[in-house]
């Protein structure tokens, strides 16, 4: 049993020395809106990015499935209490607000209203399944839009680092955000644009198959991370993933400017380009499968771009090693595979010396 830590008068002073530094007075308004009113502010200029309430970019796409979009709806219906709606406002100018928390509800109640999305699975309102708004009675339909959502409205003095600080907090420990989602809300930056840049490459997206929900949850931006990191400094990983990989993150976006954008992005090209011209099923375990491990990839990529780093003009005979089950490279990138320093740097610079072996 681990000895609890025993706190002093001077540690406790400590403490309430730290608190009073990163206390932050936030000012903010409680309104209160009609659904109706709500979804006008958020669809009135959409297209145009002039809606009154809009998503920001480093938020994620409408991820939620049509079973969950129809179970909140049936909360509404039902009366349930519905949790605050967070937003800032952003501007002086023209007073928009950025929704920080709560936009997978605004945009599920904006599908619902203008019928593109119809209910399903639902457990208590079962006569509703297979309904669209339109289909209601009218005078369900007023009492629905006039159902009011209450928000939390942050004022012009919450910076943008209050609003991120706001974002992670809200979502961390929870299941429905991935970590590559978590950092679009917390460390936003030019290098992180740079990652999805790079996650968007067409050869990318053909050679690393991936299912539609985990693409929605930005698993490319992951495996794109992932592999600048690991290539950096995957001999010196020394603690959790997502610790190396965000502590990757932060020093690359302190540092990042346009000829390091340029160099890194010839890379990322020069690997594809090998992976393309000589594996066959790509980064995935054989033609046809629709998922690509992420040890798999990062072994791969990463051992290719060092094999490619000591040999830019490397021509190679073969790489059906690389598909067969027999071959060592299969054990070294099992699902189960351990993400200890010594196994990470065995499968990488397994895949560089096999493939310098291979060399014509």
């Amino acid at each position: 049993m681990v000895e609890r830590r025993v706190i002093s008068g001077d540690d406790r002073d400590l403490a309430e020395k730290q608190i009073k530094e990163h206390h932050r007075t936030v000012d903010y308004d409680t309104r209160e809106y009609p659904v109706e009113v709500l979804v006008q502010k958020y669809l009135d200029g959409l297209d145009e990015d002039e809606n009154e309430i809009f998503v920001p970019d480093y938020q994620r796409d409408h991820t939620w499935e049509p079973k969950r979009q129809s179970k909140f709806i049936e909360s509404v219906l039902i009366g349930l209490p519905i949790p605050y709606l967070f937003v800032a406002d952003i501007s002086e100018k023209d007073a928009r607000l950025e929704i920080v928390d709560g936009s997978q509800r605004i945009r599920t109640l904006a599908k619902f209203l203008t019928d593109d999305l119809e209910l399903s699975e639902l457990r208590k309102l079962t006569n509703l399944n297979g309904f669209r708004f339109s289909d209601l009675p009218v005078s369900r339909k007023r009492r629905f839009k006039r159902h009011t959502l209450r928000m939390i409205e942050l004022t012009e003095k919450a910076d943008e680092e209050v609003r991120r600080d706001l974002f992670e907090r809200i979502n961390t420990g929870s299941q429905e955000l991935s970590d590559m989602e978590k950092r679009w809300g917390a460390m936003d930056g030019d290098f992180l644009r740079f990652i999805r840049e790079c996650s968007e490459d067409g050869r990318f997206v053909r050679l690393t198959p991936l299912p539609a929900a985990a693409v929605k949850r930005r698993e490319r931006q992951e495996f794109t991370l992932r592999f600048f990191a690991y290539l950096d400094r995957y001999a010196s990983f020394d603690r959790r993933v997502i610790d190396f990989l965000n502590g990757y993150l932060e020093d690359a976006e302190s540092k990042f400017d346009s000829s390091q954008e340029s160099a890194l992005k010839e890379v990322w090209s020069k690997m594809l380009d090998f992976i393309d011209s000589h594996c066959v099923a790509g980064f995935a375990k054989k033609q046809g499968h629709t998922r690509t491990p992420r040890v798999r990839f990062e072994a791969l990529s990463v051992g290719t771009a060092l094999a490619l780093e000591t040999k830019p003009n490397l021509i190679v005979s073969d790489l059906d090693w690389v598909y067969d089950d027999e071959d060592d490279f299969r054990s070294l990138t099992t699902s189960g595979s351990s993400n200890s320093r010594p196994k990470i740097i065995e499968r990488i610079e397994y895949v560089r010396d096999r493939i310098l072996k291979s060399e014509k």
